[in-house]
């Protein structure tokens, strides 16, 4: 297995260190609780899937928070969010998901790349940007310490009240999400990936 040794928007593997349960296994509930057959070709969430009905509030809340966009924060700052506070806790894996959605979405690739080469303290461009890491951030290294402070500079940086719900939303889930992937299993550079380098 060849581990990711930076931060990187490359598309990673993940490796569960407990055996996820086999798609062939899967129970008509896990089927329903998956979703999609994106997920369950993913050995993350068929390891999830053990627990039908906390996956499937996992992932509603997931695709609630990065999806949908009727009002509030935009796909790139939500996935900003996600990536400072995946950079901040060191999850390799989540940074590249959403480090690479966070491009996508703005077109700022060098922006989001000084963000997973220098970390949540890098200067992304704008205050906005710099505001909404520094919040995932603080949320992530100490959420008692969250308050008016982070939210008048998010409110400076022309954030309004749905727009930050949506960042603090972004930054807590992922500070979980994190935690519970980083607990299950490692990354990896997929095979196609080591053969061009």
């Amino acid at each position: 297995m060849t581990r990711p040794e930076t931060f990187t928007q490359d598309s990673l593997g993940w490796v569960p260190w407990i055996e996820p349960v086999a798609r062939e296994d899967l129970t008509e509930e896990q089927h329903e609780a998956l979703l999609d057959d994106f997920r369950r070709a993913m050995p993350y969430f068929r390891l999830l899937v053990r627990d039908p009905q906390a996956l499937l509030a996992r992932t509603l809340t997931d695709k609630d928070i990065f999806f949908n966009t009727d009002g509030g924060a935009g796909r790139a700052e939500r996935e900003l969010a996600a990536t400072a506070t995946s950079r901040a806790n060191g999850c390799i894996y989540c940074a590249s998901v959403h480090s690479a959605s966070a491009t996508r979405e703005s077109g700022r690739l060098e922006d989001v790349q000084r963000l997973l080469d220098e970390g949540v303290g890098a200067d992304l461009g704008s205050e906005t940007w710099n505001a909404i890491a520094h919040a995932a951030d603080v949320l992530t290294h100490l959420p008692l310490e969250f308050g008016a402070g982070e939210i008048e500079r998010l409110r400076a940086a022309g954030l309004d009240d749905a727009d930050i719900v949506d960042v603090i939303n972004g930054a807590a889930f992922f500070h979980w999400a994190n935690r519970l992937m980083l607990s299950l299993g490692e990354p990896e550079v997929p095979t196609r990936t080591k053969e061009r380098s």
